[in-house]
């Protein structure tokens, strides 16, 4: 089936206003947020209903071509890329919240509803989702399911995967199944989550029952200043060592500081080496008694000033800051690189020790804004991607970044996914069979491999030859291009 075939019967499908086919469209789905590698699709189809989208998924079948699920575009590895063309499902008009059970703390809810305002939509009853991704106000829960995305409160309400209770997804061969019955306590295989944080290899979700949690009857939000980076880590390690659960603990770095000073207007002294914000939340009787013990431990590490959040504008003024810190940084630079990566919390200081080293030896400078309490690291390498020079030296860069990370006993990504960005980096951390593992399981799901193709395994190292590997159908003289090379430094993609 040639292309003007295939797009003349997803209409018929979707409907015509449903289908996009012209070339200058097209170039708004050539990448998510990660903007490193762009691939235009063939054709993007935008769906509103399950059925519509089983129905593209056979024809994309039937036509032998890849197929691409899609959000709101926000991601920042590339999981949503077109690596290969082929068709884009964009769940974008999905976005309908179609049930709220509220005695069972449950909603069903398409993928294209947006993370803010499903909260917003909740909050009257007195509930919310939790996961809060710093792109919340634009990002989709689909899109949150697919990549596991994280945000400032993982570190007391657990990532995407503890709030999903089931899925509705449309698999790679066109058929539609449930993961679930959307109840806590499920029997059998724990399929929702392997597909959350799947990234869109293995189906296309097109309703999720997640969780929903009550919000806090009070909450408190502190800023504490500190001369340096050390002392601020190490009043998040004591804090959580002495038995706190902040619902968050997040930093700034002097760097980030200036940039969000010059936009938000804080009155932060710039000479500050580290912005702590510590959210507390939970019943109210005690929690000011709790403030009192978290700001005590703050001024005994050096804190050089603690500003309590006064009234709910100042915390959202706050909150506003910290979640809005990379759009910030178009004030120092014209272009950044944004790197997500994990170490144990209490590696912090000779983490970020490194990535000053690291700053100096490409002669780039390198902002942090990350999630403290968690070890959940984003250092932002500051460059102009117009000169050549820069954007060579910043991948390098992000390469040692990620090298010490390992080193420091942590993982490649946190919150952002592996898709394009990281595919290359990934045998740095995992050995072929691990590797092979991970396409078996891919294989099981998406045979043809039609689902999300060029994401997540190492270029080169094909999801199909992974998994004949596990499967034993290689003999060693066929594995020299997947040996381990986890010692190996691994840039392929520059």
């Amino acid at each position: 089936m040639d292309r003007a075939n295939l797009a003349a019967e997803l209409r018929r499908v979707v409907g015509a206003r449903a289908v996009v086919d012209d070339a200058a469209a097209l170039m708004t789905y050539e990448a998510d947020g990660c903007v490193m590698d762009l691939h235009a699709p063939n054709l993007v189809v935008l769906p509103a209903t399950t059925e519509q989208v089983a129905d593209v998924v056979r024809l994309a079948l039937r036509a032998g071509v890849p197929i691409v699920p899609r959000g709101a575009g926000t991601g920042l590895a590339g999981g949503a890329t077109p690596m290969q063309g082929g068709v884009v499902i964009s769940t974008t008009r999905m976005d309908k919240v179609l049930e709220v059970d509220t005695r069972n703390r449950r909603a069903r809810v398409q993928p294209g509803v947006i993370n803010w305002e499903l909260s917003q939509f909740l909050a009257p009853q007195g509930y919310q989702f939790v996961p809060d991704p710093s792109s919340q106000k634009a990002c989709t829960v689909g899109g949150n399911i697919a990549n596991n995305s994280g945000g400032p409160h993982c570190l007391k309400y657990g990532t995407t995967t503890d709030h999903v209770l089931a899925l509705r997804v449309v698999l790679p061969d066109g058929s539609v199944i449930w993961t679930g019955d959307g109840r806590a306590d499920r029997i059998g295989y724990d399929l929702q989550g392997v597909l959350t944080g799947s990234e869109g290899m293995c189906g296309v979700i097109t309703e999720a029952w997640v969780r929903l949690t009550r919000l806090p009857e009070a909450q408190r939000v502190v800023l504490a200043l500190f001369p340096d980076i050390p002392s601020a880590s190490q009043t998040v390690s004591t804090v959580v060592a002495r038995g706190f659960l902040p619902a968050a603990l997040e930093m700034m770095d002097q760097l980030a500081i200036k940039a969000v000073n010059g936009m938000y207007r804080l009155g932060l002294p710039e000479s500050a080496g580290a912005a702590l914000l510590i959210e507390l939340d939970g019943v109210a009787d005690g929690l000011d008694d709790l403030l009192a013990e978290v700001t005590s431990t703050c001024r005994d590490f050096g804190a050089i000033e603690v500003r309590p959040a006064k009234t709910a504008e100042e915390q959202a003024q706050v909150w506003a800051a910290r979640k809005n810190a990379f759009g910030a940084m178009g004030r120092l630079s014209p272009s950044y690189y944004l790197v997500d990566t994990v170490v144990p919390r209490t590696r912090l200081p000779a983490t970020l020790a490194r990535v000053g080293e690291v700053s100096q030896e490409f002669r780039l400078p390198i902002a942090n804004v990350f999630h403290a309490g968690d070890g959940n690291l984003h250092p932002l390498i500051l460059f102009d991607r117009r000169d050549k020079s820069q954007l060579e030296r910043a991948l390098l860069a992000a390469t040692q970044v990620l090298h010490e990370s390992i080193n420091q006993g942590g993982v490649i990504s946190g919150e952002h996914g592996i898709g394009v960005e990281k595919r290359d980096y990934m045998t740095m951390l995992f050995s072929t069979d691990d590797l092979a593992a991970m396409a078996g399981l891919k294989q099981c799901f998406d045979p043809a491999e039609l689902f999300n193709p060029g994401k997540v395994f190492p270029a080169g190292r094909g999801c199909g030859e992974l998994a004949a590997l596990r499967r034993g159908a290689l003999g060693p003289a066929d594995v020299s291009g997947v040996r381990d090379q986890r010692d190996a430094p691994s840039a392929a993609w520059l």
